[in-house]
């Protein structure tokens, strides 16, 4: 069986008449009220989602993923804070399957959080039905409730059946995960979201995991994603939680860790079992407003080589290509690497 990653491919350019990258509609509506004008998610990490990074991303109309790796209370801080600060803006709140994440769920539902997300590694998991199931019963359909993550068509039909209104479709794609090396499980990203896409289920697509520039995000919109979570895209960023490091040469880098690696494990829970990822650093890149903005230009610039006008429209006359290793080669820039 022959599965696709994000570099196998190309968008096939086609004829547009869109005079003004204005023209072009990047909103997507995940359901359950949470309309995002901006198609993208920052990770649930302690590295990256936070109340400011909350704040900043939901300026920009997108929306961040408070982590669960705190106590309740410090959770319903970062929610009310980037509230207080960022005014009416979508927030998304991570809870886990076992302990108190029922109570995790009311308080960050009470504090003000408009989406939740059941954070785990690996979503097609008996755990995950049976917190599906409670949390349906004590809090109704209205709420939306992420979940996730999967790898399979039969997993993403198994989570909506069991409550999720939208559900993150990835496991070991992401620029400091391991799962894939560590267990021998997993697919490739791309693959997955062109699998899930043929459910004949309501739930929302959020490609989770490998999304590195945008036309990554443009890819996975064009496969049947809805929107598109990041990670290391956003670590770098002045609003996210990592600690930052100079080098004597006067490099910055903030801290940029999984949540799965030893050193997250440790920190959170005291001790580390399985460990599925690793920590680094990425370069300090300043305001998380000046990412957006460069990745938001990117994905209209996108949709206008395939002449769509909103990520439905895209999705409806998105051709996909194959691209040999030397076609990937000839797609990046490389003068740099030229010898003259």
């Amino acid at each position: 069986m022959k599965a696709l990653s994000y570099d196998d491919v190309l968008l096939k350019p086609q004829y547009s008449d869109i005079t003004s990258r204005a023209e072009i509609d990047i909103s997507t509506n995940l359901g359950e009220g949470l309309i995002l004008k901006t198609p993208i998610l920052a990770s649930p990490m302690d590295t990256v989602s936070e109340g400011a990074m909350a704040t900043a991303t939901g300026r920009e109309g997108a929306a961040a993923i408070i982590h669960r790796y705190n106590t309740t209370e410090e959770q319903m801080r970062h929610i009310r804070r980037a509230h207080d600060i960022g005014g009416d803006i979508n927030i998304g709140a991570a809870i886990g399957v076992t302990g108190d994440y029922l109570e995790r769920a009311t308080g960050a539902l009470d504090a003000g959080a408009t989406f939740l997300c059941i954070d785990v590694a690996h979503g097609h998991h008996l755990l995950v039905k049976s917190a599906l199931h409670k949390l349906r019963a004590m809090l109704g359909e209205d709420v939306h409730i992420m979940a996730g993550n999967i790898a399979t068509l039969e997993g993403f039909n198994d989570l909506a059946d069991w409550g999720a209104t939208s559900i993150r479709c990835n496991i070991g794609g992401g620029s400091i995960c391991s799962t894939r090396v560590q267990t021998g499980h997993g697919m490739p990203g791309l693959q997955t979201i062109i699998d899930c896409a043929q459910t004949d289920r309501d739930a929302s697509i959020v490609a989770d995991g490998g999304i590195r520039n945008s036309g990554d995000i443009v890819k996975a919109l064009a496969a049947g994603a809805d929107a598109v979570m990041c990670g290391s895209l956003f670590a770098g960023a002045t609003e996210a939680p990592g600690e930052i490091f100079r080098d004597t040469d006067g490099s910055v880098w903030k801290a940029y860790r999984g949540m799965a690696s030893k050193e997250a494990q440790t920190k959170w829970r005291g001790q580390y079992s399985s460990f599925e990822g690793v920590a680094s650093r990425v370069p300090y890149q300043g305001k998380i407003a000046t990412t957006m903005n460069d990745l938001i230009r990117g994905i209209r610039s996108g949709f206008s080589y395939s002449g769509a006008r909103s990520v439905e429209e895209l999705q409806a006359k998105a051709e996909f290509i194959e691209q040999t290793s030397s076609g990937l080669s000839e797609s990046h820039t490389h003068i740099l690497t030229r010898k003259w």
